[in-house]
């Protein structure tokens, strides 16, 4: 059984490189636009779990969740177990780590299709400064919850797999090497056709109302795009290559704009060939995302492409003369689990006091475990007072660190995320995030910081 697409979500980062400053800062020509960046505080688990909250409606559960990425924090260690404890899913779902390639995406979408799971699909790409990887590449994620009564249903499918060398990377390096293009057009093209041909014969359909086709070779976007039969929605994501995640941000794009009835043809060219065949049906403005990857794409605000570099650890800049933050112990870790990852807080039945973190004698009224759990993630707060310090150690000083009083009650102080020094003040609306404290020894501090809105 194949369950269709009931909701789904994206996540892109603030930050944008405008392609000017790569050319002037290297003295060659970037081209127009910019790129997609990362902040120094995401990876790719934090963004999934972005994307993956945008997609799941408030209160719902997966049955397991499969983490697709070419840039995983951790190796020997699941990174999906992370997304499904910030997501708060329940112990029994099933959460999995399917890395490596920019098929894994695929592989994602495929085993949550079968089981009814949730497939994410997060990556931060990086190439050599001034490389056409750096340029044509993006940082992003994308999220699909599968299920029964679907918004997008899945009415055939093909796959073609070929072993040659077009992309690859060293599994220690942090950039990638590509085969001259020609070569991969080449081989790639006669694959599309078959798996295409087989996917709308199969659907009983000689064209589709929007086509994707998204491949790490962009050359195969650009030559073979065109020989597609039906309208072409959009070739790779829209934010540029995304690894793993670039069929899930091209796919959540035409959804944006699709309309009940409509079929999409989605082509992937990866390692071979895959190929759907899609029906939006009338539920889908019940699942379509709040805010649409144009809108996301649209509302990025620039940074210079030194300090993304430094971001990257490409350029190597002194630190503060200030003491490195410590390595975060497991046991703690463990034991705070659901404060640390879910931003789980108590709330007193006696007295209604919200109490962060969560305890199990109130502080008003000294009522004894009679508190329950109440959710603080991506929930909306006020700024109450806030510092700037500009002598704490960060990769992107100064740190801004505020005192925000939550929707329906809580107190906390939370790192403002995204910069954000100048548009701070007391009152401003901000939104709690998943992100990266720090890493140290090899460990990922991961924790939740403040947003403005």
């Amino acid at each position: 059984m194949s369950y269709g697409i009931t909701a789904y979500g994206t996540y892109l980062p603030a930050h944008r490189v405008p392609h000017a400053g790569i050319g002037a800062t290297l003295g060659t020509n970037a081209g127009k636009g910019s790129r997609v960046v990362a902040s120094y505080d995401e990876d790719s688990t934090t963004m999934g779990v972005a994307a993956a909250a945008s997609a799941l409606p408030a209160g719902a559960d997966a049955v397991a969740l499969y983490f697709a990425t070419t840039t995983p924090a951790y190796a020997d260690k699941t990174n999906a177990t992370a997304i499904h404890a910030a997501l708060n899913l329940p112990e029994s779902c099933f959460a999995v780590d399917l890395a490596g390639s920019a098929r894994s995406g695929v592989a994602a979408l495929r085993a949550a299709a079968a089981s009814g799971g949730l497939a994410v699909l997060a990556d931060v790409r990086v190439g050599r400064p001034g490389s056409a990887d750096e340029r044509g590449g993006g940082d992003g994620a994308a999220a699909f919850l599968f299920g029964p009564d679907p918004i997008a249903e899945i009415i055939a499918e093909s796959s073609m797999t070929a072993e040659f060398l077009d992309r690859w990377r060293d599994p220690l390096a942090q950039t990638g090497t590509q085969w001259e293009e020609r070569f991969g057009v080449q081989r790639y093209q006669p694959l599309i056709d078959r798996a295409v041909s087989a996917v709308l014969a199969e659907a009983g359909i000689a064209e589709a109302d929007h086509v994707v086709l998204v491949s790490p070779n962009l050359a195969v976007a650009k030559r073979a795009a065109f020989a597609l039969p039906g309208k072409l929605s959009t070739t790779n994501s829209p934010i540029g290559h995304a690894g793993a995640a670039d069929i899930g941000v091209a796919l959540a794009a035409t959804l944006d704009i699709a309309t009940p009835g409509e079929t999409v043809l989605l082509v992937s060219a990866a390692d071979g060939c895959d190929a759907w065949v899609l029906r939006v049906t009338d539920r889908l403005a019940e699942g379509r995302q709040r805010i649409s990857v144009a809108d996301q794409l649209a509302a990025g605000t620039p940074v210079p492409y030194p300090s993304y570099l430094v971001w990257r650890g490409i350029l190597d800049r002194e630190p503060p003369r200030r003491p490195e933050p410590d390595r975060v112990a497991a046991p703690p870790s463990a034991r705070a689990v659901r404060w640390k990852y879910s931003l789980i807080g108590s709330r007193c039945a006696a007295c209604d006091l919200v109490q962060l973190p969560p305890a199990r004698i109130c502080k008003r009224c000294g009522a004894i475990d009679e508190l329950t759990a109440v959710s603080m993630a991506y929930r909306q707060a006020t700024v109450a007072t806030f510092t700037v310090d500009r002598l704490a150690y960060s990769p992107a000083p100064p740190v801004v660190e505020a005192v925000v009083d939550f929707e329906g009650g809580g107190r906390y102080t939370l790192e403002i995320a995204d910069g954000g020094a100048d548009r701070l003040a007391v009152g401003a609306r901000v939104e709690t995030v998943f992100r990266r404290l720090h890493s140290a020894g090899g460990v990922h501090n991961y924790f939740w910081k403040a947003r403005v809105i």
